[in-house]
């Protein structure tokens, strides 16, 4: 065998605090060889991430790291500044979970990229802004060298995602850490990235240490695995045997709560409400925004988030709502609440028309309307304890309560929804993700809303974290009786909530179906292109497949394709498309917007 590239044995990870010392990571042993990839799994605060900083001396100042480290048998823990200087980014690369916060705003791409190979390789700018170029067409960015001027705001997650691979493959480096490379991302676009970094392993030969949360992305990536918790490794082996053969029960957790589209939820399917049962109708939604032209004199154009969409909900039901980033779902969620000035369209709730209704009246509308927010930390107010997180709806719906009644109806639902009333007092930042996602919802839930919006409520948390809140929000609604709009970008999530699926693509609808159904027989390729990329979590399933990944990236809303938005990505696009919008037609119980629904 081989020897490996990298051996790393006892790795400790400690952070003096205030409270005392935090080990973070405790023991830590493992070997990666040439061409391999590794993936470290385990869900947030395992220890992940910090035992891979650890190696390339990135700690916090508080931070200390124990034991060894051997790069192609060079110990690297401890080394100088200087040292490490020439081994990070040249020899060992890494990309950073989220791009915003690793790529300069105030940089083009193409001077951050440039200033790699100015400082490992010693290039002139000439000869750095071409080999840039070179790799931002390795992985598949279109127009690579216009997109070289451009900032990091200019483009979307995905492609930002591919210019931070792109960055770390520079100087084709021995070593490629990947820190939850694909995240929050839609899962169109992390079955690029994953497709894309199991062809620059074949072509670079560069081992990999992938690190996740989400088993369903090892299975069909990875050589061998990982499983971290609090800061040790509690099991390891090859990808077959942790899969087939899982001895923990944490790995055993993990596994059993990872969502997957094989597997049929227990739920029953409901039928869409007869028009005189409905809790919520949706009719010809629009909502478009005026944005500058290019230039100074130029007309403004416009944009349209949401371009004519019309939904029926009934109590107890949930519809989810996918789509990827930019295909208007927030700003669906946004425009039934108003939130956001409305461009057409009506919207009943409870068979009263909000637009019909004046400030006052629709503030009043409002304690029978809840949104729960994706970025929970975002949408809590730092300054505020739980305590007044929860029950300020109750003091703007209920000023006749007391203090006293306040405080009792906000226990009662920190109980429900799994947290500890002792926690009231405390600010949103001692908190948990998961933990705060839960206070989202209980201050969603104390007013005993009919309708709920569920705004990507669990993309970011840990799969087990996951599996509870998607609980609890069937729990609850079971016992409220709450209608539910779920909108997220994984279909596997929505199936497992979901009594019918609405599929959205450039503000419009493509397809609306039954949950079972949409996923037995989806008609637009753009549903199959959705379902295609779901990772399933079992490694032989996932070598077996063969699906044919979505290419390239959403269209801007500003410059829509003439006829059928989705054709520029279409595999089975024929003259009509360009020319012709699609409708919703009828096939079945399911309605879809394709000129060759019954073709293909």
């Amino acid at each position: 065998m081989s020897a490996p590239v990298l051996a790393v044995a006892d790795l400790g990870v400690r952070f003096a605090m205030p409270d005392g010392p935090v080990e973070a990571v405790r023991g830590l042993s493992y070997e990666i060889g040439p061409g391999e990839t590794l993936g470290i799994v385990g869900e947030s605060g395992s220890g992940k991430s910090q035992s891979v900083l650890a190696l390339l001396g990135l700690l916090a100042d508080n931070g200390s790291v124990t034991g060894s480290a051997r790069f192609d048998g060079r110990e690297i823990l401890g080394l100088p500044e200087r040292e490490l200087n020439r081994i990070r980014g040249k020899r060992i690369a890494m990309i950073f979970q989220d791009p915003m916060t690793s790529l300069n705003p105030y940089l083009r791409i193409g001077q951050q990229m440039c200033r790699v190979l100015q400082h490992h390789q010693g290039l002139d700018h000439r000869s750095a802004w071409q080999r840039c170029a070179q790799l931002l067409d390795a992985v598949h960015i279109a127009e690579a060298r216009s997109r070289l001027d451009m900032y990091p705001h200019e483009l979307s997650g995905g492609m930002r995602q591919r210019v931070m691979i792109a960055s770390a493959l520079l100087c084709r480096p021995v070593l490629l850490i990947a820190d939850e490379p694909t995240t929050a991302l839609d899962v169109t676009v992390q079955a690029q990235i994953l497709r894309l970094m199991r062809e620059l392993r074949a072509e670079f030969s560069t081992s990999i240490i992938l690190i996740t949360h989400d088993l369903a992305v090892v299975a069909g990536n990875c050589d061998r695995v990982l499983v971290m918790q609090a800061g040790r490794a509690v099991e390891s082996g090859t990808t077959d045997a942790v899969f087939y053969a899982t001895r923990h029960e944490y790995t055993k957790a993990l596994l059993a709560a990872v969502p997957r589209l094989d597997q049929v939820p227990p739920s029953a399917t409901r039928k869409a409400p007869a028009d005189e049962n409905f809790l919520l109708a949706v009719d010809d939604l629009k909502v478009y925004f005026e944005v500058a032209g290019d230039g100074l004199l130029a007309a403004p154009r416009t944009l349209r988030a949401v371009d004519g969409i019309s939904l029926r909900l009934g109590a107890g039901e949930t519809l989810g709502i996918v789509g990827e980033s930019g295909c208007g779902k927030s700003t669906l969620a946004r425009g039934i609440l108003r939130l956001v000035a409305v461009t057409g369209g009506r919207v009943l709730l409870l068979g009263s028309d909000l637009g019909a209704m004046d400030k006052a009246a629709l503030r009043g509308m409002r304690r029978n309307m809840q949104l729960i927010f994706q970025d929970p930390l975002a949408s809590l107010n730092p300054r505020m304890t739980v305590h007044d997180i929860v029950t300020e709806p109750l003091e703007t719906f209920h000023p006749e309560y007391s203090r006293a009644e306040r405080t009792r109806r906000a226990k009662e639902i920190l109980v429900r929804v799994g947290l500890d009333p002792l926690l009231l007092n405390r600010y949103p930042h001692e908190f948990s993700g998961g933990q705060c996602q839960r206070i989202g919802i209980a201050r969603a839930l104390i007013l005993e809303p009919r309708l709920i919006i569920c705004d990507e409520p669990v993309s970011a948390l840990d799969v087990t974290i996951q599996a509870r809140i998607i609980e609890l929000l069937r729990t609850l609604q079971a016992e409220n009786h709450i209608a539910l709009l779920f909108i997220a970008h994984d279909l596997a999530v929505v199936r497992q909530i979901s009594q019918r699926i609405l599929v959205m693509y450039l503000g419009r609808v493509v397809e609306i179906a039954d949950r079972d159904a949409l996923f037995d027989c989806p008609r637009h390729p753009y549903t199959r292109a959705l379902i295609d990329a779901v990772p399933v979590p079992d490694p032989r399933t996932e070598r077996a497949r063969t699906a044919v990944l979505l290419e390239g990236d959403l269209p801007s809303p500003l410059d829509l394709p003439t006829g059928c938005g989705f054709r520029t990505r279409c595999p089975h696009a024929v003259e009509r498309c360009a020319a012709e919008v699609p409708e919703l037609q009828r096939f079945g119980a399911t309605l879809v917007a394709c000129h060759r629904a019954g073709e293909i």
